[in-house]
């Protein structure tokens, strides 16, 4: 990963950064986690790395405020929004258990905090379906950023999200070209594809 820094949203227990470090990335990494379980774990991992800061529990969307945020039985489902029965009825693991509130925040807000002068940013959103919530906050500072990896979803999964197309359309227009795709979520019941992350660089 050739960027000086990582802003890892919605890194649930720090599965993402962690692989950034095991395949070979040792810049600065800042995630963000609105769940409170899921931020004390990730603070505990992010501890004895002195180039991981966990920012202050919140989520990240398009607006400063506060929220309420769905918490799932695997943790790593929760969203701000709904969640439709194509997930749950695929994951039973996935379904809600419980809600809490917690701070929002907008990339826009904390950009210029957390970037050191001219430094490649690199910026990977993982929020079950606020994608667009999360990139409507980052209007000011989307110029500055130089990759993105994003989960992206092939059927709805959460009420009023956007689906892939959205994305592929405004990445282009913004600038940045689709680089690779990994596939993710599977309904292993049907075989079919739910999601996929996508990776798009700045060219």
């Amino acid at each position: 990963m050739d960027f000086d820094l990582l802003l890892d949203v919605g890194a649930n227990k720090g599965q993402y950064a962690l692989n950034a470090r095991a395949s070979g990335y040792a810049k600065r990494i800042v995630s963000f986690e609105p769940q409170s379980a899921a931020h004390a774990v990730l603070t505990k991992m992010a501890k004895s790395d002195g180039a991981w800061t966990v920012h202050e529990r919140a989520a990240v969307g398009s607006t400063i405020g506060e929220a309420e945020i769905n918490i799932a039985a695997n943790s790593y489902s929760s969203s701000l929004l709904p969640m439709l029965p194509t997930v749950s009825d695929a994951e039973p693991n996935a379904a809600y258990v419980g809600k809490e509130v917690t701070n929002v925040v907008t990339i826009d807000s904390i950009f210029n905090e957390y970037r050191v002068g001219q430094e490649r940013v690199f910026l990977k959103i993982d929020t079950q379906g606020y994608e667009k919530n999360v990139l409507d906050g980052a209007r000011n500072c989307l110029s500055s950023i130089g990759g993105l990896e994003i989960e992206l979803t092939l059927v709805p999964q959460y009420d009023g999200q956007e689906l892939y197309e959205y994305f592929l359309s405004n990445f282009k227009q913004a600038g940045f070209d689709l680089w690779s795709l990994s596939p993710g979520f599977t309904n292993h019941e049907t075989g079919r594809l739910m999601e996929f992350d996508a990776i798009f660089i700045r060219t």
